[in-house]
């Protein structure tokens, strides 16, 4: 059996240039049924039941508030929210964090098992199961708990999430080295690619020299000005449609689902576009800035026009479809960056960032319910204005103080042995 000594550094060599960002040499993979890839899709099926249990828990909120009176209220939106609640801003919907550390967690795993040359591939295969949970999550839970009762939305939701946590447990292992399954020449493959990048020595963390770096400030706040965004049209879009133009939630349901399907077939695809810049000697701190640009720029841009062009249904729904799906090209941009400039602390720095990022779980729905409780003929275009607004001012810290080279304090510190 071989084992980590025995592999020879024969691929996926890394070469620096002279600004210090890392250009990617390509090497020879095995192509058939890959195990890195089993691996992203079954992270790709946790991310979808996380964030849907996340939606359900708003879906079944009113419904099980509502069951006592033996009669369904559960009418005004896919979310399961009534327009009536932005009457009152306290009763704002908020999306639940639950299961934020599972991201985090994630990275651990990146760090031994992507080569670098399929990193943003790979990280976007897993993460656009996220937006699938949004879509199924909302395409369906508003028709389960009408038609079957909304303990059925948990039976069913949680019986995914049980099939997902076995197959995690059977088949993800720490590294290649212990994987029982994996082919050699694969597990040769990934590991000589990595072999300059991680270390399996264990150091501190400098957390002092985190809180004072700029690349890590800005990568933290894009992700929280992002998450706004991608929460804003989560939690409020099925509710936009169903106030403004008065749609059935039944006739509403798929429309209001396809800006997610868009989203994920995007996202996987940004993946594969960021790998191919990457092997056309494009700089990787540009890739990850051109990809954080499309999915956040024309997304708040198209969201922020919504309430002025938006004349009918179709239109509304085109106009959110623009907006939704180019979302998730940040995937290969921010939300894998920290792979970049701290590879030995990714896991803690995606865990901090994303729990960052989820404080807009709830301020922006308690933000905007205000906003439309305050204002009901322009709440709308407040809400859409700023979310543009602070995305775009999460954007412009990124773009300035952004890297994707790996920091002093995140470098290996040599021993020196007497």
């Amino acid at each position: 059996m071989a084992t980590m000594t025995e592999l020879s550094p024969t691929a996926g060599k890394y070469s620096q240039d002279v600004q210090g960002d890392e250009k990617l040499s390509p090497g020879k993979a095995p192509s058939l049924c890959p195990t890195r890839y089993g691996i992203a899709f079954i992270t790709h099926l946790c991310n979808f039941i996380i964030v849907a249990q996340n939606i359900i828990m708003n879906i079944t909120m009113v419904t099980m508030a509502n069951s006592t009176n033996h009669q369904s209220q559960f009418n005004s939106s896919t979310e399961g929210l009534p327009v009536d609640s932005f009457d009152d801003p306290n009763n704002s919907p908020k999306s639940l964090p639950a299961g934020g550390l599972g991201y985090g967690g994630q990275f651990a795993l990146w760090e031994r098992w992507s080569p670098p040359n399929e990193r943003s591939r790979l990280c976007s295969i897993a993460f656009s199961g996220m937006m699938l949970g949004s879509c199924i999550a909302i395409l369906l839970g508003g028709n389960i708990c009408q038609d079957l009762g909304w303990p059925f939305v948990f039976y069913i939701f949680g019986g995914v999430g049980c099939v997902s946590c076995l197959l995690w447990f059977v088949l993800i292992y720490d590294d290649p080295v212990t994987h029982p399954w994996i082919n050699i020449t694969e597990k040769e493959y990934i590991i000589s690619s990595l072999a300059q990048q991680v270390s399996s020595s264990k150091q501190p963390l400098p957390i002092k020299a985190m809180v004072r770096s700029l690349p890590l400030r800005s990568l933290c706040f894009c992700s929280f000005s992002h998450q706004w965004l991608i929460n804003i049209m989560v939690v409020y879009t099925p509710t936009y449609i169903s106030s403004v133009f008065n749609v059935d939630i039944r006739d509403s349901g798929f429309l209001s689902a396809l800006p997610f399907i868009c989203a994920r077939v995007v996202g996987i695809l940004g993946g594969y576009l960021a790998d191919f810049l990457l092997t056309k000697n494009f700089r990787l701190v540009t890739v990850r800035k051109i990809a954080t640009v499309l999915g956040s720029l024309s997304s708040s841009a198209s969201l922020v026009v919504l309430p002025y062009v938006a004349s009918s249904y179709i239109t509304a729904a085109s106009l959110l479809t623009l907006s939704c799906g180019p979302s998730l090209f940040s995937q290969p941009g921010i939300y894998i960056n920290a792979l970049d400039i701290a590879p030995r602390h990714s896991s803690f720095l995606m865990g901090a960032s994303r729990g960052f990022a989820q404080i807009s779980a709830i301020l922006a729905p308690t933000v905007s319910g205000f906003l439309l409780s305050q204002d009901p003929e322009f709440g709308w275009r407040n809400v859409f204005s700023l979310s543009f607004a602070i995305n775009t001012l999460g954007l412009i810290l990124y773009l300035i103080f952004g890297k994707a080279d790996v920091q002093d304090w995140a470098k290996e510190r040599e021993l020196t042995r007497l």
